[in-house]
């Protein structure tokens, strides 16, 4: 006896019947919900973990600034008659103070010198951590930002426009007015250099991202670690001083040899 199927029973076992992809769709959805959880889990952990240990280090660098800098910037870093107020001037403002030894001050001055750092690595950080915590301000530059691989024409132009007035074309350093003066950069690294740009210590200016975007900050950088590393295509660098150093050479070698060279014609002759 054959059975008929009627245009009805044919829809019903149709919508009964699972989809080729519902299996894999499910598994999808399992694995999606998952690794959700799982990630949440571990970026919960982390979290926890880096909390704890980001308060144990200020902790520790306010100890360090209490025993260290305290007396002339303040018990909480508000300032005095001594020392300016660090609420605000952010971990690379520390990290360039203090990494370069300009902090603590060994005198009174018209600015701070540099000198033989007194902090260790992990010190200075915990008090870069410290001042951080108090309010926001300038952080230590990411590590992409270092690497010495920009552009170095494009960097030489900004340097020329922004930097070359005090500090030299070739970064040699330069006096200024008050006893005062632009450092060398020879020798400085990538990562207090980018600080010095965006936090602007002593009597420099700050350039921010506004000013100097952060592409534009690593292509200086690359330039002065080219001029750095590349001995001056001229011969003699005399200092990278200009044409002041240049003029004195010859002014001394020049004239004392046409002077020397008189002389002796005039004794050959008599």
């Amino acid at each position: 006896m054959t059975t008929i199927k009627t245009p009805r029973a044919r829809r019903a076992r149709k919508a009964g019947r699972r989809h080729p992809l519902a299996s894999v769709a499910l598994i999808a959805i399992g694995l999606l919900f998952t690794g959700g959880a799982y990630a949440a889990f571990s970026t919960s952990t982390a979290i926890a973990t880096t909390d704890a240990s980001s308060q144990q280090t200020i902790a520790q660098g306010e100890k360090l600034f209490a025993a260290n800098c305290a007396t002339c910037h303040g018990l909480s870093a508000q300032g005095s008659s001594e020392g300016p107020s660090l609420i605000g001037v952010g971990a690379a403002s520390v990290d360039f103070q203090v990494g370069t030894g300009r902090m603590p001050m060994q005198m009174q001055g018209p600015q701070a010198q540099k000198k033989p750092v007194q902090f260790t690595a992990e010190q200075t950080a915990a008090l870069a951590a410290y001042v951080a915590s108090l309010a926001p301000g300038p952080a230590i530059p990411a590590a992409e930002l270092l690497d010495s691989a920009g552009d170095s024409a494009n960097g030489a132009e900004l340097f020329r426009i922004n930097c070359a007035m005090c500090h030299n074309v070739a970064g040699a350093g330069g006096a200024l007015t008050e006893g005062k003066f632009a450092p060398a950069i020879e020798n400085v690294s990538a990562q207090h250099i980018y600080e010095a740009m965006i936090t602007g210590p002593q009597n420099m200016p700050v350039f921010n991202d506004m000013n100097i975007t952060p592409e534009d900050k690593r292509d200086i950088i690359t330039y002065l670690k080219y001029v750095e590393d590349n001995p001056s295509p001229g011969g003699l660098a005399l200092g990278s001083l200009g044409p002041v150093a240049e003029g004195l050479f010859i002014w001394i070698f020049g004239l004392g040899a046409i002077v020397a060279l008189t002389v002796w014609i005039t004794a050959k002759s008599n």
